[in-house]
This record gives structure tokens, C-alpha cells and sequence, in this order.
């Protein structure tokens, strides 16, 4: 049997998240939404799996991971939420948990989340990562990522200046841009020129 220590506020979304996930024949979930009773059960019993919701008013799901952990460090903790977390990426991403779900998700979801935490799999929503890897490098890291050209390349691109423009600029035919425009692209983990300027700008790799 799979035990499940299931915390959210709302009484009304955690028993039907504890209805759902006991449709599992070996779940067996223990709902809880005091904080005082949360924390008991920390310091007198394990759970194979810890689900919190991330948005709480008394404690958040990350103040509460970083609770348990302080008392069982090995402990499989599964943050969800029906609210927006990418501005607490950087937070989330620093904190030893095994996974993030969206409640807006399916419920099969959920279900193979949390038994892929079981198989000692860390489970994140794609664009995390993604945001989580541009993030990690500091400007001084994609500057050295990016080449000369590809630097003076963005310095055009970042002035608006086409493709034309850019090739005439640095003597360079338009396809070998395009080449390195698509580099580019890569390297910043992005799809289009409005986005390559965005995070030229927001994560200032270009000298003033």
C-alpha cells in the first residue's frame, strides 16, 4: 500500500483530491488541513509521498517542505496548485522535491506523478525547466556561449534592423544571417526574433 500525506486549505478540493487518488487501489491517502495536526504527523509518522498544495495562507507548500525536510530529510514531496508559479520558480527549483502539477491537469496526471516519485523520478512541467535553464546562466555564461558575430548579430537585431540590414551591416549574405539567427535562437532557447531581444534584454548580455 502506497501511503499519501495529502495538505490543502480548501476542505472541498483536498476530499476530492483524496477521493480521486484512493480510486487507486493501493493509495491510501490521509487528508489533513490544520497545521498543527500537519505538523504532528512530520515529527510521528512517514509518508511514502507528500502532496502539498503551494498556495496556503498560514504556510506555504514551500515553507512546508522545508519544515518536513528539516525532520525527514529522504522524504518525496509533490508540490500542486491551481494558481501561477513561475514567478517562484528560482524558489521551487531550489527546494528538493520530486515534482509540480498543476491542478488544472488531468487526474492521470497526478497519479503518474506521484508514481513515478516512487521510482525516484523528478517530475517538472516543461516551461519550468525551460525557464529555469535560461536563468541558470548568468550573463557573463551566455556571453561566453555566444560568438563574437552572434553578439554583433543580436546588438543589430536588439536596433529592429532586418535581416537585410544585419547582412549589409556586417558583410555577410542574408542565408548565413538566417544561419546564425537559428544559433542563436538555440543557445537563448528561444523561437523567434521578439523573444531573442526580450531576453537579450531582460538578462542584459549586451554591453551598454
Amino acid at each position: 500500500m502506497i501511503h499519501i500525506l495529502l495538505v490543502d486549505d480548501h476542505q472541498m478540493v483536498g476530499l476530492g483530491t483524496k477521493a480521486i487518488l484512493e480510486n487507486e487501489q493501493d493509495f491510501k491517502v490521509t487528508y489533513l488541513h490544520e497545521l498543527e495536526e500537519v505538523y504532528n504527523e512530520f515529527e510521528t509518522r512517514n509518508y511514502d509521498v507528500y502532496l502539498f498544495d503551494i498556495q496556503m495562507p498560514k504556510c506555504s507548500g514551500m515553507d512546508l517542505t522545508k519544515k518536513l525536510l528539516e525532520i525527514q530529510p529522504q522524504a518525496k514531496v509533490i508540490l500542486y496548485t491551481g494558481f501561477d508559479y513561475y514567478s517562484q520558480f528560482n524558489s521551487l527549483m531550489n527546494l528538493n522535491i520530486c515534482g509540480i502539477v498543476s491542478k488544472t491537469v488531468p487526474y492521470q496526471d497526478l497519479i503518474m506523478t506521484i508514481r513515478a516519485t516512487l521510482r525516484g523520478y523528478v517530475l517538472l512541467p516543461l516551461d519550468l525547466v525551460k525557464q529555469y535553464k535560461l536563468s541558470s546562466h548568468s550573463n557573463e555564461d551566455l556571453n561566453a556561449l555566444l560568438t563574437q558575430k552572434e553578439l554583433l548579430i543580436l546588438q543589430d537585431l536588439v536596433k529592429g534592423y532586418s535581416n537585410q540590414e544585419i547582412a549589409d551591416q556586417l558583410y555577410m549574405s542574408t542565408r548565413a544571417i538566417e544561419y546564425n539567427l537559428t544559433k542563436i535562437y538555440k543557445k537563448l532557447d528561444v523561437t523567434s526574433r521578439t523573444e531573442a531581444v526580450s531576453e537579450v534584454l531582460r538578462l542584459k548580455i549586451l554591453k551598454q
